[in-house]
């Protein structure tokens, strides 16, 4: 179902079946933006897009084709937020498991690329667009066992800072939001293949870390900045949390 090109401000956000997606779609929504709630899980957005008065599409941004399902539904696009990534396991780069490599890369950065070249037209189309591609602190430091995810939200770093190069000129600014230690179900979990003890241990005596809401919080405002305002990156990360190596716990 194509969405009505004629509703006030369109935004897209990937991964919005959990975490900081569902957080970040709620967010634009009290904004003021009817926000288009993208992921795989298709009863997971459709409840979330009912809350919120949003439209559900399924979508793999892995698989081109649905992607290309997803722009072709949204012919006009004020805010896209790529926020679907995630980490699989801490391997040693002398142990890495190329096949999880190789997913994260996929997820993190080719996922990215392929959902903002695809819907580019109708981010122009709008004449005022932001895209907020969200990153990492994992993006800015390296730390043993995570070379995988580090690499890949590296590469989601420079596809940011190349992006704003290459648009320079357009009615599009691009923005980073990159977050520390943020708790959500899911991150960990995944990272530990369901293993709900190693999940729990990432934030065992950290005092308040992030929750998804406080980068939704972020991303909504980077979005809702003057035309002429671009916010090419902010770090957010909790107060425990100093560097990936350094993190106050109780």
């Amino acid at each position: 179902m194509s969405i009505d090109s004629t509703q006030p401000r369109t935004a897209v956000v990937t991964g919005a079946s959990s975490g900081i997606g569902a957080a970040t779609a709620r967010a634009l929504a009290t904004a003021g933006f009817r926000v288009v709630c993208a992921a795989r899980r298709t009863d997971r957005i459709e409840d979330l897009a009912a809350e919120i008065g949003g439209e559900a599409i399924t979508c793999d941004i892995t698989d081109q084709a649905s992607v290309d399902a997803l722009a072709a539904a949204v012919p006009t696009c004020h805010v896209l937020v790529n926020n679907a990534g995630g980490a699989v396991g801490v391997d040693r780069v002398d142990g890495a498991d190329v096949d999880a490599w190789r997913w994260m890369y996929d997820v993190n950065v080719l996922g990215l690329v392929r959902v903002t070249k695809a819907l580019l037209p109708a981010l122009r189309a709008s004449g005022d667009a932001v895209i907020v591609n969200v990153g990492s602190t994992a993006g800015r430091w390296a730390y043993e066992g995570g070379a995988g995810y580090t690499a890949a939200k590296h590469g989601v770093k420079v596809v940011t800072e190349t992006l704003r190069l290459e648009l320079n000129g357009e009615p599009v600014r691009i923005s980073e939001v990159a977050p520390g230690m943020v708790r959500t179900d899911e991150f960990s979990l995944v990272r530990f293949d369901g293993d709900q003890e190693k999940a729990d241990a990432v934030y065992a005596g950290v005092d308040q870390p992030l929750l998804a809401e406080d980068v939704a919080d972020a991303i909504a405002w980077v979005a809702t900045r003057p035309s002429h305002v671009d916010i090419d990156e902010l770090v957010i990360k909790p107060r425990a949390q100093a560097a990936a190596h350094k993190v106050h716990r109780s």
